[in-house]
């Protein structure tokens, strides 16, 4: 199962987990199945129009991926959902 690394701002949606196994071959299938395992956190990472939100980057294996949901991913890939960083 893919690794997924939780933003600590999300962690209190996943009862403080930082990292989970989470069934999925896209991130789309991952979201979705992080939100039935976790009620609320697909709000978090997705807008309105079911895409990635644009202060969320997602990284798969280290590299940052710009296919947002459709983006594939295998067993042992490990997933990071990176909140935008902000100041000045």
């Amino acid at each position: 199962m893919p690794t997924i690394w939780i933003p600590p701002l999300l962690q209190k949606l996943t009862n403080g987990a930082k990292v989970v196994e989470i069934e999925g071959q896209s991130i789309r299938e991952v979201v979705t199945a992080l939100d039935i395992a976790f009620p609320g956190i697909k709000s978090h990472l997705c807008d309105r129009d079911d895409k990635i939100r644009v202060e969320i980057a997602v990284a798969v294996d280290s590299q940052i991926v710009t296919t947002g949901m459709r983006t594939q991913i295998s067993t042992d890939s490990e997933v990071h959902f990176l909140p935008a960083l902000s100041g000045g």
